[in-house]
């Protein structure tokens, strides 16, 4: 069957008008696949809000992305041992700043500390439009250094509702556990409810998938993820 087929025949398998338990969802996900690639688990959440630009803010999954984040940090002096030490992918201050001035961008995640956002600042046009500049609220503008990349290693993301009011996640690969994936979509989903601003009004979340990436969205019964 070609692939086209095959996406069709996987869609008409479910039925959009039930919602699923996220343990039962992730197991008829898993029994939808077709590719011969292990493929993202994508995680949908369709928010309701006034002010969309203010939906915004970070989590840690328990269980990692699959995905290996590549961390700069911007500091000077025993900062930047102590952020190789860390684990940190590259590390520099003046230097890295003009190297990221001329283009370079090989990296997923920006830590700096206090004393070198001045500088950093600067890099707002480059940095800003990659969602790479470092905030004090996202918690990689600081001093310890140590703490942030040990979170951005071990499962830290960053999100922010698109134009549409919907939240999209990485949140682990087919081939993981089905606990593993379970235990992300279930963090994720509360850390948006935590999030939430204090100005939404009525029904905050208007509906949650999970998907994987070459299969059918599988709507979840998100108040039975709520804590």
């Amino acid at each position: 069957m070609k692939r086209g087929k095959k996406i069709t025949a996987a869609r008409e398998r479910v039925d959009k008008t039930i919602l699923h338990s996220v343990e039962d969802a992730i197991k008829m996900m898993k029994e939808l696949k077709f590719a011969k690639f292990d493929e993202s688990v994508d995680m949908s959440v369709k928010i309701v809000h006034k002010s969309m630009q203010n939906v915004r803010g970070s989590a840690v999954l328990p269980a990692g992305t699959g995905k290996t984040k590549k961390v700069l940090v911007i500091c000077k002096g025993d900062k930047q041992k102590e952020a190789l030490d860390a684990g940190a992918d590259y590390v520099g201050a003046e230097d890295v700043i003009e190297k990221i001035k001329e283009g370079w961008i090989d990296f997923q995640a920006v830590v700096a500390t206090p004393d070198m956002m001045k500088e950093v600042g600067k890099l707002g046009a480059v940095l800003g439009r990659k969602g790479l500049m470092p905030k004090p609220k996202s918690g990689t503008v600081t001093d310890n250094v140590k703490e942030i990349i040990k979170e951005l290693k071990g499962g830290r993301v960053e999100y922010r509702a698109d134009k549409t009011g919907v939240v999209h996640m990485l949140v682990g690969r087919l081939s993981f556990a089905d606990e593993s994936i379970a235990d992300n979509v279930k963090a994720f989903f509360n850390q948006i409810m935590k999030d939430k601003p204090s100005d939404a009004k009525g029904n905050y979340i208007r509906s949650v998938y999970i998907s994987s990436s070459m299969g059918p969205g599988i709507k979840i019964n998100h108040k039975g993820i709520e804590r």
